[in-house]
């Protein structure tokens, strides 16, 4: 038996890799994407807004489907409040509460972060049982995100899982991302021919994951015959200094010039100078591992 699979935010940094592997999965019978643009690509596809469209809506899109999973890459990075709880917020609530009448019997897969735990003890990469006290708006919306998850699979109302995602790098790399942001700056010096680089403070370690070691672990949860646990970390298992990642970013660019640190850093991040995963739950709960290496994701950021 084959799974039907809906998938929201398709098109993203996140949610294209996954629909490239779902797409060649022998487990997967029809991928349904949605979004909030109609395509013309000859996919199956949907438009929907998770935001604007409203949770009915949502249930009579879920009926036409009927999926045995249900996953959704959207979601927001920045903004005020007011939009992050929207889009982080209320469209897991809207999920949930829309699977409940329209397709109870599948499996939810949302993504989390590692903004969720706040700051951690530095050397010692974090556990999902960890204590969660985040220090934005965009980790509080998170955190609210995989609490509903948590308890409607604690309840038994549904299957669902929440992957909190660390800091994904490779092909498609965002501007909101931290080397997207590096990766920007760098293609515009190159095209004006400056001679720095303005970034902000570049002294925190982060784990760096491969968005395409993302999207496999996605995919696991997604069509695993059984996800034991409700949360799971997504993450490459070692902190990196950032000042190091990006200098392997401006090598690849064949950038010289200077990298200046006077930038102010995201609000999201700047309260924590160390995280790393504890991907232990994910290897034993899905065999998961990540297969690629920062050298080798910094490279497809820069030409991807």
């Amino acid at each position: 038996m084959t799974a039907t699979v809906v998938l929201f935010g398709a098109s993203g940094f996140l949610g294209s890799p996954v629909a490239g592997l779902l797409e060649r999965d022998d487990r997967v019978g029809t991928l349904v994407r949605v979004g909030r643009r109609h395509r013309t690509d000859g996919t199956r596809h949907e438009r929907h807004d998770l935001v604007l469209d409203g949770t009915d809506a949502l249930g009579r899109l879920l009926h036409r489907a009927g999926p045995d999973v249900v996953v959704n890459c959207a979601g927001r990075l920045s903004g005020g409040p007011v939009a992050l709880v929207e889009a982080n917020v209320l469209v897991t609530a809207r999920l949930v509460e829309a699977m409940r009448v329209a397709a109870p019997e599948a499996r939810l897969v949302v993504l989390g972060s590692a903004a969720e735990y706040g700051a951690v003890t530095a050397g010692v990469p974090v556990r999902e049982d960890a204590p969660a006290a985040p220090l934005s708006a965009y980790g509080v919306t998170r955190l609210a995100s995989t609490r509903l998850v948590e308890l409607t699979a604690a309840e038994g109302a549904l299957d669902a899982v929440a992957l909190r995602v660390f800091n994904p790098v490779g092909p498609g790399l965002p501007p909101e991302n931290l080397l997207g942001r590096a990766a920007q700056a760098l293609r515009e010096a190159s095209r004006t021919g400056a001679d720095h680089i303005t970034l902000g403070p570049l002294d925190a370690h982060r784990d760096f994951v491969d968005v395409r070691d993302v999207a496999a672990a996605i995919v696991a949860a997604a069509l695993a015959d059984r996800v034991p646990q409700p949360v799971l970390n997504v993450g490459s298992g070692e902190a990196v200094p950032v000042r190091d990642a990006v200098a392997l970013l401006a090598r690849t660019a064949g950038f010289t010039g200077r990298i200046a640190e006077t930038a102010r850093a995201p609000s999201r991040s700047r309260d924590v100078p160390w995280i790393a995963a504890d991907v232990d739950r994910i290897r034993a709960a899905l065999d998961w591992k990540p297969e690629h290496g920062l050298a080798d994701s910094v490279r497809a950021g820069w030409e991807g």
